[in-house]
């Protein structure tokens, strides 16, 4: 399984970064929202929906809702996506008591909208700042980075479950592994790129916050995956499960990475 995992990463991150450095900007919107369709493809089979026209017409409304959050305030629509995150921590928190409102459909249908859409829309106002392809590059270096370290810190030295009820496997010592592999990783690509020392630390004060944020991604999608009884949320992936799987931390990181971001530098 191991090494399954490792060969889809090879394949899968030259892709992604080519998409990220060498797209333009409606292409990268197109290529953003394709793994997002993707992912509503996988999130409409979580919630139950039975058969492709359900499923597909669910990941088109959420194509088009990705299209048409362009037009919403900023920092108004990050501030939610914020507030959302929030209410997955305590539904989080909460399991399993919060399945019986999570049972209901529509319910789940909702939040994936929430879950979905402010990525797609991250992405793309990330991409509009001059920087903005080294922004995004750092964010998936932080979130990478926090899942390897996660893995291998929390395999070697995990004791301390962080919702054990939820997710056996992560602990906080996992968490602190992938803070610091992140921290360490976002140093080397301030120190390799040309921006300044207040962007650096800057940087850097976002990586300690998104990290955990990131984690709460997962822990996010592995209530859904409990609900259903399911151990992936696809099989698209060798080894990685489906596309949901693969992104489930981001979901969480870039809304408020860009959310970071763009207050600091009041844009």
């Amino acid at each position: 399984m191991l090494k399954k995992r490792i060969i889809t990463s090879l394949v899968l991150a030259p892709v992604v970064l080519a998409g990220v450095f060498y797209l333009p900007p409606g292409g990268f919107a197109l290529f953003v929202t394709l793994i997002i369709s993707l992912s509503a493809w996988e999130w409409a089979d979580l919630c139950g929906c039975n058969g492709r026209l359900a499923q597909g017409v669910y990941t088109l409304f959420v194509a088009i809702c990705c299209g048409l959050s362009i037009y919403a305030p900023p920092l108004w629509l990050l501030w939610l996506s914020a507030l959302w995150w929030f209410i997955a921590l305590v539904l989080v928190k909460q399991y399993p008591a919060s399945e019986k409102m999570l049972s209901y459909r529509s319910v789940r249908l909702v939040a994936g909208l929430f879950t979905l859409v402010p990525p797609w829309f991250g992405m793309y106002q990330l991409r509009q700042i001059n920087d903005g392809t080294l922004l995004i590059f750092t964010l998936l270096v932080i979130v990478w980075a926090a899942d390897c370290g996660a893995y291998f810190v929390g395999k070697r030295f995990g004791r301390v479950k962080l919702i054990e009820r939820v997710s056996p496997k992560k602990t906080l010592e996992g968490m602190v592994g992938g803070v610091l592999l992140a921290v360490l990783l976002v140093s080397l690509v301030t120190l390799l790129s040309s921006v300044s020392f207040a962007q650096g630390i800057s940087l850097l004060a976002v990586t300690v916050i998104t990290v955990p944020v990131s984690v709460l991604g997962d822990l996010w999608e592995s209530v859904l995956k409990r609900g259903r009884g399911l151990k992936d949320s696809g099989s698209l992936l060798p080894g990685h499960g489906g596309i949901l799987d693969r992104i489930d931390s981001l979901t969480a990181a870039i809304p408020v990475f860009t959310l970071y971001v763009m207050l600091v530098r009041g844009v």
